[in-house]
């Protein structure tokens, strides 16, 4: 495939381009609408995004009984002392601010009576859970979202533009090129700043619970750019997925358990208890490495959701999504035990970015799943991921209007990590597959199988070893799959080596051969940029 740079042409341009149509996106456009000209470029249907299939809810602190440093702390304990404190104060602190803006923009949330009605989900301290629809929040936030967008007469939104390399200038991000959805042939826009709201990488995993789009696109094309990325080895795993074969992995939402739902295994004994104080509402990490020790001791692929002890009517009228779906595979979740086992689900790293979104790359701006802003540190508390892209892609929005630079970011020590062998996470690789789609589905089964829940070094050199062999042919022509499946093989090489190179376990990240924290130095953060070796500060 064709050597990733940045490249000057003449083109068209406006004045900002968001490539992505999800919650960050969205609300970035809104910001974004008053100093100019925006283009949002979404490489399927406009709705189809992370945001529109979010079941759970979003989290602020707005209930009675709640304050912003409760919320503050919460965060700070699941994401295992890696969190960045100030990133987290800006999100709870800007939260309800931007809930509030959100309902006046004409937002429904679940209400009871008058009331706003919240629910708990695991490691949250306090009922801070808003939802709409019962389990279709993100639905809901999206149509509201997309609804004021519609009023901006300077806002256009363009599906079926799938970016494929961002175009630059003397050092600047000044542009992006993409593939016409009509032709496949590729067109360039210019701008004077472009934001990557492009979203999450579940499907570089066999397993996943979120939609095809989400490969990796936002955080693969900054690196090739040379734009720096952090803490990939930071993949949550959701603890819930529907396990029905020839099914999707879909998600059942952590509220069912935050409504009394228990966890059992294939000999229906009640496990979590045994692992956490908090028994269902753990943390997610602990619950999906439960999971998969309880599957383990009984030698199954699964263990089941129990909602059989909750009202019937009450959890068809609060999850009426989730019902409906388990019931197409003839599942009722009142009466049945569900079939379920972990998935991967979100990313908590990904383009390093400062407070405002800024990226190392001048005129490159980052917000929402794609953006490492050390919010969620380890392990990401749930119902903040729709929280922070509300909340960061005002922010870009705003430093973007208001030229914003970014403080300089970490760089290496100067000398490499010994067992780093392999400096590019971009190497074409040395045994091209004939076929694109099995070298994605070979790349993918490597990630599940050694990269995933639990992980140790063996399986982890092996990854990195056979995800740096594995190569593409060269596409007869530009496709939105060739592309997609280089920046597949692009993550999965980087989330491999970063989680090679992290000798501890932390949050969502656990090594069996290095089971315990590292406790003698402060946590650290990894980064790498092209054609470097991860490192740490």
């Amino acid at each position: 495939m064709m050597e990733p740079r940045m490249v000057t042409r003449k083109n068209s341009g406006v004045d900002f381009v968001i490539l992505g149509g999800g919650i960050a996106g969205m609300r970035a456009a809104i910001e974004l609408a008053r100093g100019g000209r925006v283009l949002v470029l979404t490489k399927d249907d406009l709705y189809e995004s992370s945001t529109e299939y979010a079941q759970g809810g979003i989290a602020a602190a707005l209930s009675e009984d709640d304050e912003v440093t409760l919320h503050l702390h919460d965060t700070l304990l699941a994401g295992d002392g890696l969190c960045r404190q100030e990133a987290v104060q800006v999100l709870v602190e800007e939260g309800p601010r931007q809930i509030h803006q959100l309902i006046e923009w004409g937002m429904h949330f679940d209400r009871n009576g008058s009331k706003l009605a919240f629910t708990r989900e695991g490691a949250h301290s306090r009922s801070r859970v808003l939802h709409a629809q019962g389990d279709s929040t993100g639905s809901e936030i999206l149509r509201a979202l997309m609804a004021k967008a519609r009023t901006l007469h300077s806002i256009q939104l363009q599906s079926h533009a799938f970016v494929t390399e961002l175009v630059g200038e003397d050092g600047r991000v000044r542009g992006v090129s993409y593939l016409d959805a009509q032709n496949s042939q590729p067109k360039d826009i210019a701008a004077s700043a472009v934001l990557l709201a492009t979203g999450g990488m579940g499907n570089v995993y066999k397993e996943t619970t979120n939609p095809s789009v989400a490969c990796g696109d936002g955080v693969a094309m900054a690196y090739r750019a040379g734009a720096l990325v952090s803490d990939l080895e930071f993949i949550q795993f959701h603890p819930t997925a529907l396990f029905v074969k020839g099914a999707p992995r879909f998600l059942l939402s952590e509220a069912l358990r935050g409504e009394g739902a228990h966890l059992r295994n294939l000999l229906l004994d009640r496990f979590m208890p045994r692992y956490h104080e908090a028994a269902e509402l753990a943390p997610r990490d602990v619950v999906a490495r439960a999971i998969i020790l309880e599957m383990q001791k009984t030698r199954g692929d699964f263990v089941y959701l129990d909602m059989t002890g909750l009202n019937a009517e009450h959890v068809k009228k609060r999850f009426p999504r989730i019902y409906n779906t388990c019931l197409s595979y003839n599942i009722d979740i009142t009466t049945d035990l569900v079939p379920i086992r972990p998935a991967a689900h979100y990313a908590m790293g990904g383009v390093a970015t400062d407070l405002h979104g800024a990226t190392s790359l001048p005129g490159l701006f980052a917000a929402g799943e794609v953006a490492s802003t050390g919010v969620h540190g380890a392990n990401r508390l749930a119902s903040n991921s729709l929280l922070e892209g509300l909340v960061f892609g005002a922010r870009a929005a705003a430093a973007i209007l208001n030229n914003h630079t970014p403080a300089p970011f970490p760089s290496p020590a100067p000398k490499a990590n010994a067992h780093e062998s392999q400096p590019a996470a971009s190497l074409p690789g040395t045994l091209p597959c004939p076929d694109v789609s099995k070298a994605v589905d070979e790349a993918r089964a490597i990630m599940w199988e050694k990269v995933a829940i639990i992980r140790n070094g063996k399986h982890l050199t092996e990854a990195v070893k056979r995800l740096g062999e594995l190569g593409l042919p060269e596409p007869p022509q530009p496709s939105r799959q060739a592309y997609e499946s280089r920046n597949i093989l692009t993550v999965a090489r980087l989330i491999a080596r970063c989680a090679l190179a992290r000798e501890e376990s932390r949050g969502a990240h656990y090594r069996s051969d290095f089971p315990l924290k590292n406790e003698s130095a402060h946590a650290r953060h990894s980064f790498i940029r092209n054609n470097s070796s991860p490192y740490f500060a």
